[in-house]
Protein backbone atom coordinates (compact mmCIF):
# COMPACT_ATOMS: atom_id res chain seq x y z
CA UNK A 1 0.00 0.00 0.00
CA UNK A 2 2.81 2.06 0.40
CA UNK A 3 3.20 4.84 -2.55
CA UNK A 4 6.44 4.94 -4.66
CA UNK A 5 9.32 5.31 -2.46
CA UNK A 6 11.61 8.78 -3.09
CA UNK A 7 13.85 10.60 -1.07
CA UNK A 8 11.12 12.77 -0.54
CA UNK A 9 9.13 10.64 1.42
CA UNK A 10 12.16 9.00 3.10
CA UNK A 11 12.39 11.94 5.13
CA UNK A 12 8.99 10.61 7.31
CA UNK A 13 9.43 6.91 6.29
CA UNK A 14 8.56 5.79 9.79
CA UNK A 15 5.83 7.99 10.02
CA UNK A 16 4.58 6.72 6.34
CA UNK A 17 4.68 2.96 7.85
CA UNK A 18 2.56 4.45 10.93
CA UNK A 19 -0.08 5.70 8.52
CA UNK A 20 -0.70 2.54 6.50
CA UNK A 21 -1.07 0.61 9.64
CA UNK A 22 -3.68 3.43 10.81
CA UNK A 23 -5.36 3.64 7.41
CA UNK A 24 -5.76 -0.10 7.42
CA UNK A 25 -7.40 0.21 10.84
CA UNK A 26 -9.52 2.95 10.25
CA UNK A 27 -11.35 1.14 7.24
CA UNK A 28 -12.70 -1.49 9.54
CA UNK A 29 -16.14 -2.17 9.11
CA UNK A 30 -19.18 -4.50 10.02
CA UNK A 31 -20.48 -4.13 6.02
CA UNK A 32 -17.74 -6.05 4.18
CA UNK A 33 -18.29 -4.19 1.05
CA UNK A 34 -17.33 -0.45 2.75
CA UNK A 35 -14.09 -2.07 3.44
CA UNK A 36 -13.98 -4.09 0.09
CA UNK A 37 -14.51 -0.40 -1.85
CA UNK A 38 -12.13 1.40 0.77
CA UNK A 39 -9.06 -0.89 -0.16
CA UNK A 40 -10.02 -0.69 -3.63
CA UNK A 41 -9.55 2.84 -3.96
CA UNK A 42 -6.77 3.88 -0.88
CA UNK A 43 -4.62 0.75 -2.64
CA UNK A 44 -5.38 1.85 -6.00
CA UNK A 45 -1.99 4.00 -6.09
CA UNK A 46 -1.41 7.64 -5.70
CA UNK A 47 1.57 9.47 -4.44
CA UNK A 48 -0.17 10.04 -0.95
CA UNK A 49 0.65 13.73 -1.69
CA UNK A 50 -1.70 15.36 0.93
CA UNK A 51 -0.66 13.54 4.05
CA UNK A 52 2.42 13.50 2.72
CA UNK A 53 2.20 17.07 3.80
CA UNK A 54 0.97 16.82 7.18
CA UNK A 55 4.21 14.94 8.10
CA UNK A 56 6.50 17.29 6.75
CA UNK A 57 4.75 20.30 8.12
CA UNK A 58 4.48 19.25 11.93
CA UNK A 59 7.94 17.81 11.64
CA UNK A 60 9.24 20.82 9.77
CA UNK A 61 8.26 23.15 13.23
CA UNK A 62 9.40 20.34 15.59
CA UNK A 63 6.34 18.04 16.38
CA UNK A 64 7.30 15.64 18.16
CA UNK A 65 3.92 13.53 19.25
CA UNK A 66 2.06 10.84 17.23
CA UNK A 67 -1.61 12.91 16.73
CA UNK A 68 0.06 13.66 13.01
CA UNK A 69 -0.30 10.35 12.16
CA UNK A 70 -4.04 10.48 12.81
CA UNK A 71 -4.47 13.85 11.26
CA UNK A 72 -2.60 12.72 7.56
CA UNK A 73 -4.70 9.58 7.47
CA UNK A 74 -8.16 11.25 7.61
CA UNK A 75 -6.59 14.05 5.19
CA UNK A 76 -6.04 10.84 3.03
CA UNK A 77 -9.67 9.89 3.94
CA UNK A 78 -11.46 12.99 2.78
CA UNK A 79 -9.23 12.98 -0.11
CA UNK A 80 -10.40 9.72 -1.14
CA UNK A 81 -14.03 10.10 -0.62
CA UNK A 82 -14.01 12.79 -3.00
CA UNK A 83 -12.75 10.87 -5.64
CA UNK A 84 -15.45 8.57 -5.44
CA UNK A 85 -17.89 11.34 -5.39
CA UNK A 86 -16.36 12.59 -8.48
CA UNK A 87 -15.82 9.62 -10.73
CA UNK A 88 -19.49 9.19 -10.19
CA UNK A 89 -20.38 12.69 -10.97
CA UNK A 90 -18.03 12.79 -14.13
CA UNK A 91 -18.85 9.43 -14.87
CA UNK A 92 -15.48 7.74 -15.23
CA UNK A 93 -14.50 4.56 -16.18
CA UNK A 94 -10.63 4.76 -15.62
CA UNK A 95 -8.45 6.18 -12.78
CA UNK A 96 -4.40 5.38 -12.47
CA UNK A 97 -4.89 2.75 -15.05
CA UNK A 98 -7.63 0.29 -13.72
CA UNK A 99 -11.24 0.48 -13.13
CA UNK A 100 -13.05 3.31 -11.01
CA UNK A 101 -14.94 2.23 -8.20
CA UNK A 102 -18.11 3.00 -9.70
CA UNK A 103 -17.31 1.58 -12.97
CA UNK A 104 -16.55 -1.73 -11.03
CA UNK A 105 -19.35 -1.87 -7.95
CA UNK A 106 -22.27 1.01 -9.64
CA UNK A 107 -23.03 4.54 -8.50
CA UNK A 108 -24.66 4.11 -5.56
CA UNK A 109 -22.35 1.91 -3.56
CA UNK A 110 -19.04 4.09 -4.88
CA UNK A 111 -21.24 7.61 -3.13
CA UNK A 112 -22.19 5.48 0.03
CA UNK A 113 -18.45 4.71 0.62
CA UNK A 114 -17.31 7.65 -0.16
CA UNK A 115 -19.39 9.10 2.67
CA UNK A 116 -18.52 6.74 5.01
CA UNK A 117 -14.59 7.58 4.34
CA UNK A 118 -15.99 11.27 5.13
CA UNK A 119 -17.82 10.13 8.27
CA UNK A 120 -14.60 8.17 9.19
CA UNK A 121 -12.40 11.57 8.97
CA UNK A 122 -14.67 13.77 11.60
CA UNK A 123 -14.39 10.82 14.00
CA UNK A 124 -10.43 10.88 14.00
CA UNK A 125 -10.63 14.58 13.93
CA UNK A 126 -12.28 14.35 17.33
CA UNK A 127 -10.05 12.10 18.30
CA UNK A 128 -7.26 14.48 17.70
CA UNK A 129 -9.02 16.97 19.98
CA UNK A 130 -7.91 20.13 18.32
CA UNK A 131 -10.85 22.89 17.88
CA UNK A 132 -9.08 24.50 15.28
CA UNK A 133 -7.87 21.85 13.46
CA UNK A 134 -11.72 21.24 13.14
CA UNK A 135 -12.22 24.32 12.53
CA UNK A 136 -9.69 24.60 9.33
CA UNK A 137 -10.85 21.36 8.01
CA UNK A 138 -14.57 21.73 8.19
CA UNK A 139 -14.28 24.88 6.45
CA UNK A 140 -11.78 23.09 3.99
CA UNK A 141 -14.96 20.61 3.32
CA UNK A 142 -17.73 23.17 2.84
CA UNK A 143 -15.27 24.60 0.15
CA UNK A 144 -13.99 21.51 -1.29
CA UNK A 145 -17.83 21.16 -1.99
CA UNK A 146 -18.48 24.51 -3.30
CA UNK A 147 -15.73 23.76 -5.68
CA UNK A 148 -16.87 20.95 -7.37
CA UNK A 149 -20.33 22.49 -7.45
CA UNK A 150 -18.71 24.88 -9.91
CA UNK A 151 -16.54 23.31 -11.78
CA UNK A 152 -19.81 20.99 -12.70
CA UNK A 153 -21.95 24.44 -13.35
CA UNK A 154 -18.88 25.36 -15.53
CA UNK A 155 -19.22 22.27 -17.82
CA UNK A 156 -19.90 23.13 -21.56
CA UNK A 157 -19.70 27.15 -20.70
CA UNK A 158 -16.63 28.57 -22.83
CA UNK A 159 -17.70 31.93 -20.88
CA UNK A 160 -15.08 30.98 -18.12
CA UNK A 161 -12.77 33.50 -17.73
CA UNK A 162 -9.21 32.63 -16.26
CA UNK A 163 -10.18 34.06 -12.80
CA UNK A 164 -13.51 32.00 -12.12
CA UNK A 165 -11.05 29.00 -13.85
CA UNK A 166 -8.81 30.28 -10.45
CA UNK A 167 -11.56 30.50 -8.42
CA UNK A 168 -12.97 27.00 -9.09
CA UNK A 169 -9.50 24.82 -8.70
CA UNK A 170 -8.72 26.67 -5.81
CA UNK A 171 -12.28 24.61 -4.24
CA UNK A 172 -12.12 21.68 -5.76
CA UNK A 173 -7.69 20.72 -5.24
CA UNK A 174 -5.63 23.84 -3.79
CA UNK A 175 -7.92 23.98 -0.69
CA UNK A 176 -7.25 19.94 0.71
CA UNK A 177 -3.66 21.14 -0.06
CA UNK A 178 -3.83 23.93 1.75
CA UNK A 179 -5.85 22.30 4.61
CA UNK A 180 -3.23 19.50 4.95
CA UNK A 181 0.02 22.16 5.63
CA UNK A 182 -2.22 24.41 7.66
CA UNK A 183 -3.57 21.75 10.50
CA UNK A 184 0.22 20.26 10.67
CA UNK A 185 1.39 23.99 11.29
CA UNK A 186 -1.60 24.15 14.45
CA UNK A 187 -1.03 20.51 15.14
CA UNK A 188 2.81 21.93 15.56
CA UNK A 189 1.99 24.61 17.94
CA UNK A 190 2.98 27.33 15.01
CA UNK A 191 3.86 30.94 15.67
CA UNK A 192 1.13 32.59 13.64
CA UNK A 193 3.63 33.98 11.04
CA UNK A 194 4.60 30.09 10.16
CA UNK A 195 1.14 29.06 10.82
CA UNK A 196 0.07 31.78 8.09
CA UNK A 197 3.32 30.59 5.64
CA UNK A 198 2.40 26.39 5.46
CA UNK A 199 -0.90 27.56 4.99
CA UNK A 200 -0.50 29.38 1.59
CA UNK A 201 2.24 27.29 0.89
CA UNK A 202 0.01 24.27 0.15
CA UNK A 203 -2.22 26.45 -1.70
CA UNK A 204 0.01 27.71 -4.05
CA UNK A 205 1.02 23.87 -4.04
CA UNK A 206 -2.16 22.61 -4.47
CA UNK A 207 -3.07 25.21 -7.62
CA UNK A 208 0.61 24.65 -9.24
CA UNK A 209 -0.50 20.69 -9.05
CA UNK A 210 -3.96 21.26 -10.37
CA UNK A 211 -2.07 23.49 -13.19
CA UNK A 212 -0.07 21.02 -14.47
CA UNK A 213 -3.11 18.29 -14.08
CA UNK A 214 -4.67 20.46 -16.83
CA UNK A 215 -1.56 20.87 -19.04
CA UNK A 216 -1.36 17.17 -18.93
CA UNK A 217 -4.70 16.57 -20.42
CA UNK A 218 -3.51 17.82 -23.56
CA UNK A 219 -0.18 16.67 -23.79
CA UNK A 220 0.59 14.02 -21.40
CA UNK A 221 0.92 10.41 -22.05
CA UNK A 222 -2.07 8.24 -21.69
CA UNK A 223 -0.86 4.87 -20.44
CA UNK A 224 1.59 7.03 -18.26
CA UNK A 225 -1.37 9.00 -16.57
CA UNK A 226 -3.63 6.34 -16.35
CA UNK A 227 -6.82 8.26 -18.30
CA UNK A 228 -7.05 9.13 -21.88
CA UNK A 229 -5.93 12.42 -23.37
CA UNK A 230 -8.42 14.69 -23.63
CA UNK A 231 -10.59 13.44 -20.71
CA UNK A 232 -11.54 17.11 -20.00
CA UNK A 233 -12.66 18.39 -22.82
CA UNK A 234 -14.94 14.96 -23.58
CA UNK A 235 -16.36 16.00 -20.43
CA UNK A 236 -17.02 19.83 -21.19
CA UNK A 237 -14.57 21.59 -19.27
CA UNK A 238 -12.85 25.18 -19.71
CA UNK A 239 -9.94 24.19 -18.28
CA UNK A 240 -6.47 26.63 -18.53
CA UNK A 241 -4.91 25.63 -21.86
CA UNK A 242 -8.65 26.34 -23.41
CA UNK A 243 -9.08 29.44 -21.74
CA UNK A 244 -5.57 30.63 -23.19
CA UNK A 245 -6.46 29.48 -26.91
CA UNK A 246 -9.77 31.29 -26.77
CA UNK A 247 -8.09 34.60 -25.60
CA UNK A 248 -4.92 34.75 -28.23
CA UNK A 249 -6.78 32.32 -31.17
CA UNK A 250 -8.16 33.81 -34.03
CA UNK A 251 -12.01 34.03 -34.49
CA UNK A 252 -11.86 30.41 -36.01
CA UNK A 253 -9.93 28.83 -33.53
CA UNK A 254 -11.94 30.59 -30.89
CA UNK A 255 -15.22 29.35 -32.39
CA UNK A 256 -13.90 25.74 -32.69
CA UNK A 257 -13.18 25.32 -29.11
CA UNK A 258 -16.14 27.53 -27.82
CA UNK A 259 -18.06 24.75 -30.06
CA UNK A 260 -16.10 21.83 -28.49
CA UNK A 261 -16.79 22.60 -24.69
CA UNK A 262 -20.40 23.07 -25.91
CA UNK A 263 -20.65 19.88 -27.56
CA UNK A 264 -18.13 17.95 -25.10
CA UNK A 265 -16.81 14.38 -26.71
CA UNK A 266 -13.61 14.28 -28.67
CA UNK A 267 -15.01 14.90 -32.35
CA UNK A 268 -12.65 17.63 -32.59
CA UNK A 269 -9.95 16.66 -30.42
CA UNK A 270 -6.98 16.74 -32.68
CA UNK A 271 -8.16 20.02 -33.99
CA UNK A 272 -7.97 21.64 -30.59
CA UNK A 273 -4.96 19.58 -29.33
CA UNK A 274 -3.32 21.93 -32.52
CA UNK A 275 -4.82 25.00 -31.40
CA UNK A 276 -3.96 24.95 -28.18
CA UNK A 277 -0.33 24.08 -29.29
CA UNK A 278 -0.33 26.93 -31.88
CA UNK A 279 -1.66 29.04 -29.25
CA UNK A 280 1.58 28.78 -26.84
CA UNK A 281 -1.30 27.57 -24.67
CA UNK A 282 0.39 24.64 -23.04
CA UNK A 283 3.48 27.24 -22.48
CA UNK A 284 1.46 30.10 -20.71
CA UNK A 285 -0.22 27.10 -18.37
CA UNK A 286 3.17 25.78 -16.95
CA UNK A 287 4.29 29.38 -16.81
CA UNK A 288 1.34 29.86 -14.35
CA UNK A 289 2.30 26.48 -12.77
CA UNK A 290 5.76 28.41 -12.26
CA UNK A 291 4.38 31.38 -10.93
CA UNK A 292 2.45 29.10 -8.42
CA UNK A 293 5.91 27.03 -7.39
CA UNK A 294 7.80 30.91 -6.56
CA UNK A 295 5.09 31.55 -4.36
CA UNK A 296 4.83 28.23 -2.60
CA UNK A 297 8.81 28.35 -2.38
CA UNK A 298 9.07 31.69 -0.87
CA UNK A 299 6.79 30.54 2.03
CA UNK A 300 9.23 28.12 3.35
CA UNK A 301 11.93 30.75 4.11
CA UNK A 302 9.89 31.42 7.75
CA UNK A 303 10.51 27.55 8.22
CA UNK A 304 14.20 26.55 10.14
CA UNK A 305 16.52 25.00 8.13
CA UNK A 306 16.28 20.88 8.28
CA UNK A 307 15.69 18.18 5.94
CA UNK A 308 11.61 18.41 6.26
CA UNK A 309 11.86 21.97 4.95
CA UNK A 310 13.86 20.51 1.57
CA UNK A 311 11.59 17.72 1.13
CA UNK A 312 8.62 20.53 1.38
CA UNK A 313 10.85 22.46 -1.43
CA UNK A 314 11.53 19.17 -3.67
CA UNK A 315 7.81 18.24 -3.33
CA UNK A 316 6.97 21.55 -5.23
CA UNK A 317 9.13 20.74 -8.14
CA UNK A 318 7.77 17.40 -8.23
CA UNK A 319 4.06 18.50 -8.54
CA UNK A 320 5.56 20.14 -11.74
CA UNK A 321 8.49 18.24 -13.39
CA UNK A 322 5.94 15.09 -13.04
CA UNK A 323 4.05 13.29 -16.57
CA UNK A 324 0.93 11.62 -14.43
Amino acid sequence: MQPTASPIHAVVANDFAAVDRTILAQLASRVPLVETIGHYIIESGGKRLRPLLVLLAARSLGYEGDKHITLATLIEFMHTSTLLHDDVVDESHMRRGKATANDAWGNAPSVLVGDFLYSRSFQMMVEIGSMRVMEVLSSATCTIAEGEVLQLTNVGNPDVDEAAYFDTIQGKTAMLFEAASHSGAILAGASPEREAALQYYGRYLGLAFQLIDDLLDYQGDAQAMGKNVGDDLAEGKPTLPLIQAMATGTPAQTKLIRQAIRQGGLERLDDVLTIVRDTGALEYTRARAEEMVAKALEQLDTLPPSHYRDSMADLVRLAVDRQT
